[in-house]
């Protein structure tokens, strides 16, 4: 049976409890790690999508008022139509009234903002009347979109067209007109109010939007009429192909999105809405660089912030590992020393065999065992003959030498671990054995005996001329009342038993005191 030896530094599962601490400091540094950026992952994503749903409010909000204020601009055109229509369906606009509308038309001009001017043309598309005092009599206007669509239809409802340049003075307007019937309902003329696209380009200007920015309105069949920034080369464009106004003419009322423009490449958070009262549609787009400028500031310092930490949590880490290293290579150190020392304290320098102390020890331990489980308890003392006469012929170094062959055949014969071979003092040796009777003993004991012979060590001071020894065994089944000194000195008396019969046997003390019968000998 193993002899158990205390060790401070090796305590049970402390081997397996150390390699968990490393990966337990590696795990938890890499978790506050990944926790930190994962946190900031969330904050900033979340301040992205709070600035993008603000945005998108804010386009919302913007697209509603253009709506409002191109509604309201329109429907004050149309309701100057209608009222001149109406009167000039009643009284027409023979040669005799045509200087009083020439005056009201300059009124209504003058009252609102938005009118470029108003305009009278007869059936055959040639000028009557208009809100400027010099009439311009020019080619007339029968090639345009406005006049061909009233000509073409018999609705009485104001008609939106593309933007044109005023025949007038040059500037864009976006022309708005109703059709005029004579008292029989044949198409007698158009009615035309224009207005000034300037007046739409400065109310666009008094929105704060960024340089990437957009603002458009256009005809609900994607001809662009008013933008902001002014391009002259895209009024009148068709904008049916643009992703953006697909989009937009999949919606009915409002919708918002993010479309990457395929002119410029920017990408926009688009709003767009459709007048109820018109076929119209307003679009805002904000670029997403600007929305998003100031969340990328923020972002910015929150990462610098979370790698600093980051980086003084590794570098922490990395020196508290270091120090588990140095700990564990420390401990290491210490346990080798330990059981250096250990080994010192227990076993014998010059033989290895276990020296008294931890014979002592084994001792206590087995007739413990022993006494609870019944069991046999053996012990072999072996004594090297005339060894005083060898180290005097020999000197002490072969003498020595003598010694650690002796231990190496006492160790070749202990095949149980159990067995212990222990150096009892001077050429002095035991063995104890557990759970051995006494004929076991005495097999063990000359076994060793004959193993001594065939080492063949030369010993000429001994009278048959090679090194021999003499072994005295004793066995008994321990119990609380025995004592270990008196387990002892029955083995010892049984040395002293076959040393004084004459060297190189083997003899035994039974458990009553007396020489077993089992003596050997080699005579």
């Amino acid at each position: 049976m193993p002899i158990p030896i205390f060790d401070p530094f090796h305590t049970p599962g402390g081997a397996l409890k150390r390699v968990p601490l490393l990966k337990a400091a590696v795990a938890f540094i890499a978790a506050v790690c990944l926790c930190l950026c994962g946190l900031l992952y969330l904050q900033l994503e979340q301040s992205r999508r709070y600035d993008l749903e603000s945005a998108r409010v804010a386009s919302a909000n913007l697209t509603r008022a253009m709506a409002q204020q191109a509604q309201d601009t329109f429907l004050q055109t149309d309701l100057v139509l209608a009222s001149l229509a109406d009167w000039m369906q009643i009284d027409g606009f023979g040669p005799a009234l045509q200087p009083r509308l020439q005056a009201t038309f300059s009124r209504r001009v003058q009252s609102l903002e938005q009118l470029h001017g108003l305009f009278l043309f007869d059936k055959h598309g040639q000028w009557v009347i208009t809100s400027f005092e010099n009439l311009h009599r020019g080619p007339g206007i029968a090639d345009r979109e406005y006049f061909t669509f009233h000509q073409q239809n018999a609705s009485l409802i104001a008609h939106i067209g593309p933007a044109i340049r005023s025949r007038q003075n040059g500037e864009w307007i976006i022309p708005v007109s109703r059709r005029l019937n004579d008292q029989d309902g044949n198409f007698q003329g158009v009615l035309l109010a224009g207005i000034k696209m300037s007046y739409f380009d400065q109310f666009f200007k008094s929105f704060s939007l960024d340089d990437k920015g957009e603002m458009v309105l256009a005809l609900s069949n994607g001809i662009l009429l008013a933008r902001r920034p002014f391009d002259e080369a895209k009024i009148g464009r068709s904008l049916l192909q643009d992703p953006v106004f697909q989009h937009e003419s999949q919606s009915i009322t409002s919708d918002n999105t993010a479309i990457r423009s395929v002119v410029d490449g920017v990408l926009r958070l688009y709003d767009h809405q459709h007048l109820q009262a018109y076929p119209l549609v307003v679009t805002a787009a904000m670029s997403e660089e600007a929305i998003l400028a100031s969340w990328h500031d923020r972002a910015f310092q929150s990462i610098l912030i979370v790698a600093l930490v980051v980086l003084g949590i590794c570098l922490f880490g990395w020196v508290f590992l270091r120090q588990v290293r140095n700990s564990e290579r420390i401990e290491a150190d210490l346990r080798k020393a330990q059981e250096a020392l250990e080994l010192i304290a227990t076993h014998d320098s010059l033989t290895g065999l276990a020296n008294r102390r931890l014979f002592e020890r084994a001792l206590d331990i087995e007739f413990g065992r022993g006494a609870r489980q019944r069991s046999p308890l053996s012990l072999v003392m072996v004594d090297i003959d005339f060894f005083k006469r060898y180290n005097d012929t020999y000197g002490h170094v072969a003498g020595d030498h003598c010694l650690a062959e002796m231990a190496k055949v006492l160790k070749s014969c202990c095949h149980r671990k159990a067995d212990l071979a222990v150096r009892y003092g001077g050429e002095e040796f035991a063995v104890l054995l557990p759970d051995t009777n006494l004929q076991g003993a005495m097999a063990l004991a000359e076994q060793i005996r004959q193993r001594v012979i065939d080492t063949h060590i030369t010993h000429s001071g001994s009278p048959i001329g090679y090194l021999t020894v003499s072994l005295g065994c004793y066995a008994f089944v321990p119990s609380s009342l025995d004592s270990i000194e008196v387990f002892i000195q029955r083995a010892d008396a049984a040395l002293y038993q076959a040393k004084h019969g004459g060297r190189n046997r083997v003899a035994a003390l039974s458990s009553e005191g007396g020489l077993d019968p089992l003596e050997r000998s080699d005579r």
